[in-house]
């Protein structure tokens, strides 16, 4: 068997260790680097939109006919061989799919699925679910998951009212016994209040910051998040975080879309203040070419390119394929994302 390779349980073939689990080793040892940084795709938007979730067929026309299953496993296997990221994270019938046929077996990508689907995600067509205040939710069964894949995302909401955010942190308590027992790992997800309840906006990236700080101070090294995922509220709440805990791997989330600029504009800004971990999600899904776009995130995070040279790259890139581009080069140089507009180097 090659050194770094171990035996995969399910099949009983040899599989390549991890890159995620080398990253989050040297980050821990306090030798972090750029190349270091952890890049993951969320894969998983079913669970938010339905049908439509998987994007349309034609990227310029998100109104028109959407991806079948086939279609958008078809674009997890392509950026799964592209080896720039480090984790997948996708449906529960997705991965286990994908796990069946051996797509990860001598892959360094690590496939996730998301553990949980608490309502603020439930977006239906004609829905208004996500307007009222985040409920737990669990359709996943960790047993049953754990025959393909060993890590999945957590996600929690809080809004500032007792009686719900009482029932968010009982409903990761018992979470996370489960996950013990089944020995699988996880990583927590924190949203931005979704329905806020006498929260100050101005406050809110604080109220987020003490909520992950006294959620996490009771719980045990065996139950710990290897990592987080939350927004970027920019970069003085970013930086708080990050030098309140050093041993606090902290992620950011993609969110909207965006502008081209946008996207690697929050990959710097992340980075500089002291996220060590990316997963965006719809501004790769919804992107003119996800390939090319994803071949820019790590050239960005080290330092080779700057976000505006970045988007011109890009551009370059899908004019070479003869795509037509969503956006004039110009609109696209533009940060529409007000929380990336007031940062400085």
């Amino acid at each position: 068997m090659p050194v770094g390779w171990h035996r995969n349980p399910r099949t009983q073939g040899d599989i390549a260790v991890k890159s995620l689990d080398k990253k989050l080793k040297t980050i821990a040892s306090g030798k972090y680097k750029p190349a270091d940084f952890i890049l993951a795709d969320a894969k998983d938007p079913e669970y938010a939109f339905g049908c439509r979730g998987t994007g349309a067929v034609d990227y310029l026309d998100q109104s028109g006919p959407h991806r079948t299953v086939n279609q958008f496993r078809d674009q997890i296997r392509s950026i799964v061989k592209q080896k720039q990221m480090d984790i997948m994270l996708g449906a529960v019938a997705n991965i286990e799919a994908l796990s069946g046929e051996g797509l990860f077996d001598k892959s360094a990508v690590t496939p996730a699925i998301r553990a949980n689907d608490t309502t603020d995600i439930w977006l239906p067509r004609g829905s208004s679910f996500a307007k009222q205040m985040s409920r737990p939710w669990r359709t996943a069964n960790l047993a049953q998951v754990k025959k393909f894949c060993d890590l999945g995302l957590y996600s929690v909401t809080f809004n500032n009212d007792l009686d719900h955010d009482y029932a968010t942190v009982a409903a990761y308590r018992d979470f996370r016994e489960d996950a013990v027992k089944n020995k699988f790992r996880h990583f927590l997800e924190v949203f931005n209040p979704n329905a806020p309840q006498n929260l100050d906006p101005d406050v809110m990236p604080f109220f987020v910051n003490d909520m992950i700080i006294r959620v996490l101070a009771g719980v045990t090294k065996a139950e710990r998040p290897a990592f987080l995922k939350m927004p970027f509220n920019g970069r003085r709440a970013m930086e708080e975080l990050a030098t309140h805990d050093p041993a606090l791997v902290i992620g950011i989330l993609g969110g909207s879309a965006g502008t081209t600029r946008d996207c690697f504009e929050l990959l710097t800004q992340g980075e500089k203040a002291g996220a060590r971990v990316a997963l965006f999600g719809r501004k790769i899904n919804l992107a003119e070419s996800p390939l090319d776009l994803i071949a820019h995130f790590r050239p960005v995070i080290e330092g080779a390119m700057q976000a505006d040279e970045a988007v011109r790259s890009y551009h370059a890139a899908i004019a070479k394929k003869n795509l037509k581009p969503k956006r004039s080069l110009e609109d696209d140089l533009k940060i529409t994302e007000a929380v990336l507009e007031g940062y400085k180097k």
